[in-house]
């Protein structure tokens, strides 16, 4: 079949390999490996085998040792693998050296994640800042990648710049990477004059882990439609929309969804679109409440506000897809502490509001107390409004 394998017309068969050490137990690492599965679907391809292995600190050489890599290589070969993914970002030549050993594609979190965000990029904007994160991704690795010069056709991983960009060297490269950068300062540029051009109305900023549902919900606040699936990364371009509830307009904007260990190449190319958070005069902080970690995600993106140093700009705790909640309940003799699993919709709730006063829990897919959420949104941009408005009284 080798020889015959189409990944247009079949899935890339993936093996996904983690390590468990003091900074990562087996059930954060487990997790780890659950959310790179579902970027390794987001991508195309189908994940075929999970290998971990418990290590200190990664290999310098080949990031697991030489037990597990030939476990690994065993597999590959049975299962004619097409690629295997590491869920920590690896040196190049760690790369080089884990492809040598296993002959095949090997890609990293980082390189998945640009993968990903090179496929869906609609806007001339979005494609100049992923092409700009690839690049700066592509040039300490340069060497590893002139070994795929012969497969530019396609595949994970391999959505790159180009075959042209992709034949010189590392000063043309460095040129590309400056030249990117300037494009971008233009259109940052152009961007915030546009900020500007918005005059004082009040900003809301969507903002969450990816695939919370942000779309979703702008589309149901703005009336609008903006591109929303149940897929990791569904949007890249902030988007923007006039919204007024009750008499009172304010601006809402959809930004990029935050997720555990975010290359820092994406984070500096996606500035201005970040800008768009650390502008915000009201963030509301979307969370998809049915999933197992949402607290751990909620930390995620507390932590990535905070490092961009917006952790102070009022907020909204928003708690989606109540829809597809469940529990499940604990018998009556069971007298272990209750987990997530064990608490209803009503207990997390009360929880929430005792740490969280004014959280709002929502399906905005079902359209479930949305009238509440407006209601929040509406005192929280009116207290803004009248200190920059104090004499427009008409509105109130």
């Amino acid at each position: 079949m080798g020889d015959y394998w189409d990944h247009r017309t079949y899935p890339e068969r993936a093996v996904l390999v983690g390590i468990i050490n003091q900074h990562q137990g087996e059930e954060v690492a487990a997790e780890y490996l659950e959310e790179l599965a579902f970027l390794v679907e987001t991508a195309g391809a189908e994940p075929r085998a999970v290998f971990t292995q418990k290590l200190d600190i990664p290999h310098p050489k080949t990031f697991i040792g030489s037990g597990k890599l030939s476990e690994v290589r065993e597999f590959v070969q049975e299962e004619e693998i097409d690629l295997v993914i590491f869920d920590d970002e690896l040196s190049p030549s760690q790369l080089r050296n884990i492809e040598r050993e296993l002959k095949c594609r090997i890609l990293d979190r980082t390189n998945l994640i640009l993968d990903i965000f090179a496929g869906r990029a609609r806007t001339a904007h979005a494609k100049t800042q992923v092409e700009l994160a690839q690049y700066q991704y592509l040039l300490p690795r340069l060497t590893r990648m002139w070994t795929h010069l012969e497969r530019q056709r396609g595949g994970i991983g391999l959505r790159g710049p180009g075959e042209t960009e992709i034949e010189t060297d590392r000063r043309i490269i460095r040129d590309k990477i400056a030249r990117l950068k300037d494009q971008l300062a233009r259109i940052d540029k152009q961007m915030v004059i546009q900020r500007k051009n918005r005059g004082k109305m009040v900003r809301v900023a969507l903002v969450g882990y990816t695939n919370a549902g942000k779309s979703t919900l702008m589309n149901l606040l703005s009336k609008s439609q903006v591109f929303a699936e149940d897929k990791l990364f569904a949007t890249l371009d902030t988007t923007v929309r006039k919204v007024v509830v009750e008499n009172l307009p304010f601006l809402l904007s959809d930004t990029v969804g935050f997720i555990r260990k975010l290359p820092t190449h994406l984070v500096e190319s996606f500035k201005s679109t970040l800008d768009e958070v650390r502008e915000a005069d009201i963030l509301v902080h979307v969370v998809d409440i049915s999933h197992a970690n949402y607290q751990e995600q909620i930390q995620v993106v507390e932590d990535t506000l905070n490092e961009l140093g917006t952790g102070d700009t009022p907020s909204i705790l928003v708690f989606n897809k109540t829809d597809a909640f469940s529990f499940i309940p604990k018998e009556e003799d069971d007298l272990t502490p209750a987990t997530r699993e064990n608490l209803s919709l009503d207990e997390v709730r009360n929880q929430w509001n005792g740490t969280r006063p004014g959280s709002v829990f929502i399906s905005a897919l079902r359209k479930t107390n949305i009238d509440e959420l407006k209601d929040r949104l509406y005192q929280m941009v009116k207290e803004i409004h009248v200190k920059r408005y104090p004499y427009n009284d008409l509105l109130y």
